[in-house]
């Protein structure tokens, strides 16, 4: 290659690094930024109880706030807590002879339960006092959901990690498969040992807590090898941006998915991060009510992406491989 034709390839390729890295720190801001900056109730489910007249009027109440609220009438108090605990809504106002309850859930995400603690004061009538009660308490390790939202990117990282150590150490098929089962269930066992065992942030089953932990991780990791297995090195960055630049702040484990904009909303609850926080509060909090959707989610991701890694490797296998032609033999030189 001439001198002139190696300048001008090194020239594209500044080019190219100088229009890349801000094209990704804006499409990094955008991820992170927006969701965080729209965020508001959206169709958030929460319950009233009460005698007609009042639920109705509460209803209207709610409904000036167009969009945010998706109201669920309950018979009484009872059936308010029991659809609390199933996490069929994140709080429930019931109203009794005694006055106005307002019954939250800070498990499910304390910031829900402060805003509709401020939404329902703001629109009780002037002199009426609102009791709260706080029905499915987070654990007091993890009063504020800080450590569950800070352990959402690790647990992200730890599966990257494994699927793109397993691709670089060129594992293929079962033996891949093998590795990144081994590595999820050691990084489970690891997580729940520093979240429950350590800090305090979960409270409730270990095994199950760990098996979340595991199967998510699971899920990234053979999603990034499966997508290398694919489509070769390239795949190792559609897993970053589906995994880690949307599927962490999509998520909605620091508030809720109700309380982003719609599509990042749904986007997360699909994608592994926001299906590994739902169903970590689950089963850390409410004895595994509602994890059946996000676990399946999980399932869905570690199924694809395992069978990805299979295919990827016996594609290679069927590959043709070039013949080797021997070389002639020099004829020997008379004399």
């Amino acid at each position: 290659m001439s001198a002139n034709a190696t300048a001008a390839d090194a020239g594209r390729r500044t080019i190219a690094v100088m229009v890349l890295i801000p094209f990704v720190v804006a499409l990094t801001l955008w991820a992170f930024a927006w969701p965080a900056a729209r965020t508001a109730p959206r169709d958030l489910p929460i319950g009233v109880a009460g005698p007609a007249t009042v639920v109705t009027a509460l209803e209207r109440g709610f409904a000036r706030h167009e969009g945010a609220f998706e109201i669920h009438r309950y018979e009484d108090e009872t059936a308010a807590r029991a659809a609390i605990a199933d996490r069929d809504v994140y709080g429930a106002v019931v109203v009794t002879p005694g006055g106005t309850e307002l019954l939250t859930a800070s498990a499910a995400s304390p910031v829900v339960a402060g805003l509709l603690r401020e939404a329902v004061t703001a629109q009780a009538p002037e002199g009426t006092k609102v009791s709260v009660t706080d029905v499915v308490a987070a654990p007091a390790g993890d009063p504020r959901g800080a450590v569950l939202a800070s352990s959402l990117l690790p647990l992200a990282l730890a599966g990257a990690a494994a699927g793109v150590v397993t691709t670089l150490l060129g594992l293929r098929g079962g033996r891949a498969v093998g590795a990144l089962a081994g590595a999820a269930a050691l990084a489970g066992v690891v997580g729940t040992t520093l979240a429950h065992s350590w800090l305090g942030a979960l409270g409730g089953d270990w095994w199950a807590e760990a098996g979340v932990l595991g199967l998510t991780v699971l899920a990234i990791g053979s999603t990034f090898a499966g997508l290398a297995a694919l489509v070769g090195k390239p795949g190792l960055g559609l897993g970053a941006l589906l995994m880690i630049l949307l599927g962490n702040p999509f998520s909605g484990v620091s508030s809720a998915p109700e309380l982003l904009p719609t599509a990042a909303g749904t986007i997360g609850r699909w994608l592994p991060p926001g299906a590994a926080g739902s169903a970590l509060r689950s089963v850390s909090s409410f004895e595994g009510a509602a994890a059946g959707g996000p676990l399946l989610v999980l399932s869905l991701w570690a199924v694809a992406g395992v069978t990805a890694i299979v295919l990827g490797s016996r594609r290679k296998q069927a590959e043709p491989v070039e013949p080797v032609t021997a070389a002639a033999p020099v004829p020997a030189r008379a004399g």
